[in-house]
Protein backbone atom coordinates (compact mmCIF):
# COMPACT_ATOMS: atom_id res chain seq x y z
CA UNK A 1 0.00 0.00 0.00
CA UNK A 2 1.22 3.06 -1.36
CA UNK A 3 1.40 5.68 1.82
CA UNK A 4 -0.65 8.93 1.45
CA UNK A 5 1.43 12.45 1.86
CA UNK A 6 0.96 13.18 4.82
CA UNK A 7 0.66 16.81 4.32
CA UNK A 8 -1.85 16.55 1.77
CA UNK A 9 -3.90 14.15 4.68
CA UNK A 10 -3.27 17.40 6.60
CA UNK A 11 -4.29 19.43 4.48
CA UNK A 12 -7.64 17.76 3.64
CA UNK A 13 -8.16 17.49 7.68
CA UNK A 14 -7.85 20.89 8.43
CA UNK A 15 -10.29 22.00 5.46
CA UNK A 16 -12.85 19.55 6.63
CA UNK A 17 -12.66 20.55 10.25
CA UNK A 18 -12.51 24.21 9.32
CA UNK A 19 -15.61 23.90 6.90
CA UNK A 20 -17.48 22.04 9.93
CA UNK A 21 -17.01 25.05 12.00
CA UNK A 22 -18.51 27.07 9.40
CA UNK A 23 -15.01 29.09 9.42
CA UNK A 24 -13.61 30.70 6.60
CA UNK A 25 -9.86 30.90 5.67
CA UNK A 26 -9.28 34.31 6.64
CA UNK A 27 -10.77 33.55 9.97
CA UNK A 28 -8.84 30.46 10.92
CA UNK A 29 -5.65 32.36 9.32
CA UNK A 30 -6.26 35.29 11.83
CA UNK A 31 -6.90 33.11 14.72
CA UNK A 32 -4.00 30.62 14.02
CA UNK A 33 -1.36 34.00 13.28
CA UNK A 34 -1.06 33.46 9.84
CA UNK A 35 -1.37 34.39 6.29
CA UNK A 36 -4.58 33.28 4.79
CA UNK A 37 -2.25 32.22 1.88
CA UNK A 38 -0.33 29.82 3.96
CA UNK A 39 -3.77 27.86 5.18
CA UNK A 40 -5.00 27.80 1.16
CA UNK A 41 -1.87 26.15 0.38
CA UNK A 42 -1.75 23.93 3.47
CA UNK A 43 -5.14 22.62 2.36
CA UNK A 44 -4.48 22.12 -1.21
CA UNK A 45 -1.14 20.18 -0.30
CA UNK A 46 0.71 22.31 -2.55
CA UNK A 47 4.22 22.51 -1.42
CA UNK A 48 3.45 23.85 2.41
CA UNK A 49 4.65 21.61 4.86
CA UNK A 50 3.68 23.31 8.79
CA UNK A 51 5.82 23.16 11.34
CA UNK A 52 4.89 21.52 14.46
CA UNK A 53 4.49 25.17 15.93
CA UNK A 54 2.22 26.06 12.56
CA UNK A 55 -0.20 22.65 13.39
CA UNK A 56 -0.37 23.30 16.92
CA UNK A 57 -1.43 26.98 16.14
CA UNK A 58 -3.65 25.88 13.52
CA UNK A 59 -5.03 23.04 15.97
CA UNK A 60 -5.31 25.28 18.64
CA UNK A 61 -7.37 27.78 16.24
CA UNK A 62 -9.83 25.40 15.14
CA UNK A 63 -10.47 23.81 18.83
CA UNK A 64 -9.33 20.31 18.24
CA UNK A 65 -6.27 18.30 19.29
CA UNK A 66 -2.97 18.39 17.22
CA UNK A 67 -3.91 14.70 16.47
CA UNK A 68 -7.30 14.98 14.90
CA UNK A 69 -4.82 17.02 11.67
CA UNK A 70 -3.76 13.37 11.15
CA UNK A 71 -6.59 11.15 11.25
CA UNK A 72 -6.92 8.78 8.03
CA UNK A 73 -3.16 8.10 7.87
CA UNK A 74 -2.48 4.43 7.71
CA UNK A 75 -0.91 2.87 10.45
CA UNK A 76 2.69 2.12 10.49
CA UNK A 77 1.73 -1.85 10.25
CA UNK A 78 -0.76 -1.59 6.91
CA UNK A 79 1.92 0.44 4.90
CA UNK A 80 4.26 -2.79 4.54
Amino acid sequence: MVQPDICIVFGKNVRRIRRAKDMSQEALADLANVHRTYISGIERGSGRNPTIRAAAQIAIALEVPVAALFEDLPKPSETK
